[in-house]
This record gives C-alpha cells, sequence and structure tokens, in this order.
C-alpha cells in the first residue's frame, strides 16, 4: 500500500516530515481521514487535534488551525502552533486556560475577547490532547 508523505511547516520552518497511511484531521467542515489516493484537496484546519498513523504507531498533536493541502499522495499542513502529545506541559497549557478564562470573565473593555476566546480554545485542545 502506498503511503502519505506528510509535512507539517509552521514560521519557524517544518516541524517535521513523515509518511504515514492516514492522516485525521479536524477541518472547518467537521473530521476528516486522508487515505493515500485521496483526492486533491484544499482546506482549512480548526484548533483541533490531528493523528498520523505511521510506520512507528499512532502520533497525535494539537494543532492551532492552520491550512492543509494534499495532491498526488504528499500532504503539506501550515500552522502558526503544533505540539506532539508528548511535547505538551499540562501544567502550561491549565495556566494559559486559566489566564484566558480570567481575561474572558473580567469584563474588562481593553480585554479582546475574540483573542481571549481562541487562547482558551486553544489551551483546552492542548490539554485534552494530552489527556486523552
Amino acid at each position: 500500500m502506498s503511503a502519505i508523505h506528510c509535512r507539517i511547516v509552521t514560521p519557524e520552518g517544518i516541524f517535521r516530515e513523515m509518511d504515514a497511511s492516514i492522516i485525521n484531521i479536524e477541518a472547518e467542515d467537521g473530521q476528516q481521514g486522508i487515505l493515500p489516493e485521496h483526492m486533491p484537496l484544499v482546506t482549512m484546519l480548526k484548533i483541533g487535534r490531528l493523528t498520523t498513523e505511521e510506520k512507528e504507531g499512532r502520533r497525535e498533536y494539537a494543532i492551532a488551525g492552520g491550512l492543509f493541502y494534499f495532491r498526488d499522495n504528499r500532504a503539506d499542513i501550515l500552522t502558526d502552533a503544533i505540539e506532539s502529545k508528548e511535547d505538551i506541559d499540562e501544567e502550561r497549557a491549565e495556566a494559559a486556560r486559566q489566564r484566558a478564562e480570567k481575561r474572558i470573565s473580567s469584563n474588562d473593555p481593553n480585554v479582546d475577547l475574540k483573542r481571549a476566546q481562541i487562547a482558551l480554545n486553544k489551551a483546552v485542545n492542548r490539554i485534552n490532547v494530552k489527556s486523552h
């Protein structure tokens, strides 16, 4: 069976390159499993979980949204931030969740509520990926 060559890119450069038998993404229009020979696809990713099945086994990541591009068994994922399940610091993620919740509930007119909600979603996602 053929594999998908996947490259994950952040503003800092290439985060990871691997070959996977399936890539599971959380797109804006729902969850999708991408198998080899899938039709070409470009979609926006939500803040969520990204999983891959590789020779070494299943890998899980917390991803901060982004863009997914697939064609000819090559996948490119462009994202501002991504962490593997093993690299997530649960205490740091919990502290970020608490800070975001405090900003949201502060009723301070100087707080950017949209930005605080995004920070909360990212922190909760990191906690969920780490704990499951």
